[in-house]
C-alpha cells in the first residue's frame, strides 16, 4: 500500500520527543477514562476548578476551535471561562487554519451566551509573525528524508502582541491524518499559523505517509511542533485545554475525558485515552462503508474528506466508500485551494509529488498538495461522493474531474438510508453487509493486520 509502513519504525527510528516545558509544568485538572461520561455540569466545575488553581489572572485570550469541531465541547468550555473570568477574557480566536470566519450563527450555536464583540478572526495570509526557525536538519531526520526544509512556527501576532498572561488553547484530541493526534500545539501552530507553516506542516505528513501516523501521538510532525514549542514559544503563557470526545455504544455523543495543563502530559493523557475510544479495530478489511456528512459541518472535501482519512486503512483492495454529502458545495474552504484541487485533482502520491516539482503554483501551495495526497486512494478502492441536488452543490462533471466517482443522492440514500442505518455493521435486505460510520470526525477505524500499536 503505497504511504503506508509500520508504525513500529516511527518509535525506533525517531529522536527523542521533546516536551514543552514551562517555568513549572503543571496539570491543573485531569479526568477520564473509557467508562467516564462528563456532563455539562462535569465539565463546568472541572473548568473552574483548573482556572482557580491557575490563580488571578488580568487578561486572558482563549484559542477555541471553529464550528467544525463543534462536537469537541470547545464551545461550552469557552462559555464557562468567560463566566469565571468576566471582562478578564478579552479576546477570542478561533483556530481557523485556512478555515473560513465563522458566521454569528455559528458562534452563538457553538458558543452560547459569550459576548460575539470577544471574537477575533484569523488571517493565515497576514496576521502571524514568525516565532523561529526549526533547522532542515531535524525536519529531515524526524520525517526519515521525506522532506528536506526548514520549518517556520508561525502564530497569530496576537498571542505575542496581546500581553496576556494567561492563553487557553481548547480543543478535542482525536485520531488526525497530518499530525497523527489533532490539538495539544497544532491548535497553536496550525490553528492560528500563517502560509508557510500550514503548508510544509501538512506536506510533511503526507511526504512522509499519513498511514504512517494516524492514531499516534509522537509523529514527525508532532515533534517539530514540539521542537518549536520548547525552542521558540516555552514564554507564551499557555494552558492547553483537552477533551476526548466520542460515539458511545448507543451512537451518541459521550464525553470521555478532561485534561488541563501546560505540558506535553496532557495531550499523551488525552491521546492515550483517545485511541481506546476513537478507535475501533475490525477483524476484517471492509468491502462497502458508507459515511454521512453532516450538513451542518461539512460542505467541502477539504473536510468532507475526513472520510476517507479515517476509514482507508479499514477497507479491503477494491472496496466501494460512498460519501453521503448532501450539503457539498466547494472543494477547498479557501479558494485558492479550492482552484488547486479543480486544477490537479486526486490522484494518489506519486503523482501529486511529481507535478509539485513540475508547477510553481502547487509547490507553492503544498497544504493544498499534501490534501490531494490524504483525498486519494491510491488507486486500491473506489470513492463515490454524493451531493446533494441543490443549485449550489458541486455537480457530477466537477465530481468526477477530480477523480472521485458521482452517485445520485436520492438514488444511494434510497438504498443506504442515514435515518435507519446504525453504527457499525449492517445487512441489507439482499444479505449485503456495509459498514454505517455517522460522523468521520469522531474515530479512526482500521482492520488489524494495517495497524501496528
Amino acid at each position: 500500500m503505497v504511504g503506508y509502513n509500520n508504525s513500529s519504525t516511527i518509535r525506533r527510528s525517531l529522536p527523542p520527543i521533546f516536551k514543552h516545558r514551562q517555568a513549572i509544568d503543571m496539570i491543573y485538572y485531569e479526568t477520564g477514562s473509557p467508562e467516564t461520561s462528563l456532563s455539562k455540569d462535569d465539565l463546568r466545575k472541572g473548568m473552574v476548578a483548573a482556572l482557580e488553581k491557575m490563580g488571578e489572572k488580568h487578561k486572558v485570550l482563549v484559542i477555541p476551535p471553529d464550528y467544525t469541531r463543534l462536537p469537541s465541547r470547545s464551545g461550552e468550555l469557552t462559555e464557562y471561562c468567560w463566566e469565571y473570568l468576566g471582562n478578564k477574557l478579552t479576546d477570542i480566536l478561533p483556530a481557523l487554519g485556512t478555515h473560513t470566519p465563522m458566521t454569528a450563527e455559528q458562534i452563538s450555536h457553538m458558543f452560547g451566551e459569550t459576548p460575539s464583540e470577544l471574537f477575533r478572526i484569523h488571517d493565515w495570509r497576514n496576521d502571524v509573525i514568525t516565532l523561529g526557525t526549526v533547522p532542515a536538519e531535524f525536519v529531515r531526520e524526524v520525517s526519515e528524508g521525506a522532506c528536506d526544509f526548514t520549518w517556520p512556527a508561525q502564530v497569530n501576532k496576537l498571542l505575542v502582541e496581546g500581553e496576556f498572561d494567561l492563553i487557553l488553547s481548547i480543543g478535542q484530541v482525536v485520531p488526525h491524518e497530518v499530525v497523527g493526534m489533532a490539538n495539544y500545539n497544532k491548535n497553536i501552530f496550525v490553528g492560528t499559523g500563517g502560509t508557510e507553516g500550514i503548508h510544509k506542516s501538512h506536506y510533511i505528513g503526507a511526504a512522509y505517509g499519513m498511514e504512517r501516523m494516524m492514531g499516534h501521538a509522537d509523529t514527525p510532525v508532532r515533534r517539530i511542533f514540539n521542537y518549536a514549542s520548547e525552542h521558540f514559544a516555552s514564554h507564551l503563557p499557555i494552558v492547553y485545554v483537552q477533551t476526548v470526545v466520542g460515539l458511545n455504544k448507543e451512537g451518541e455523543l459521550q464525553t470521555y475525558g478532561l485534561f488541563i495543563g501546560d505540558d506535553f502530559s496532557v495531550f499523551d493523557k488525552a491521546a492515550k485515552l483517545s485511541l481506546k475510544v476513537n478507535f475501533e479495530m475490525l477483524d476484517k478489511p471492509l468491502n462497502k462503508a458508507v459515511v454521512w456528512l453532516d450538513p451542518t459541518e461539512f460542505k467541502s472535501t477539504w473536510l468532507g474528506n475526513k472520510s476517507v482519512y479515517r476509514t482507508r486503512m479499514a477497507l479491503a483492495d477494491d472496496a466501494e466508500l460512498i460519501v453521503l454529502a448532501p450539503a457539498l458545495v466547494e472543494f477547498g474552504e479557501d479558494k485558492q485551494i479550492d482552484q488547486q484541487i479543480r486544477k490537479y485533482g486526486y490522484f494518489g502520491t506519486p503523482h501529486t509529488l511529481a507535478l509539485v516539482k513540475e508547477n510553481e503554483d502547487l509547490a507553492n501551495n503544498l497544504a493544498a498538495a499534501a490534501h490531494l495526497i490524504h483525498g486519494s486512494s491510491e488507486g486500491r478502492f473506489n470513492i463515490t461522493y454524493c451531493p446533494g441536488k441543490g443549485e449550489e452543490n458541486l455537480t457530477q462533471e466537477e465530481i468526477e474531474s477530480v477523480g472521485f466517482k458521482w452517485g445520485d443522492f436520492d438514488e444511494v440514500t434510497a438504498r443506504y438510508n442515514p435515518k435507519t442505518l446504525k453504527e457499525g455493521y449492517n445487512i441489507m435486505p439482499d444479505g449485503e453487509e456495509v459498514f454505517y460510520i455517522s460522523n468521520p470526525a469522531l474515530g479512526l477505524w482500521a482492520f488489524k493486520d494495517r495497524f501496528d500499536y
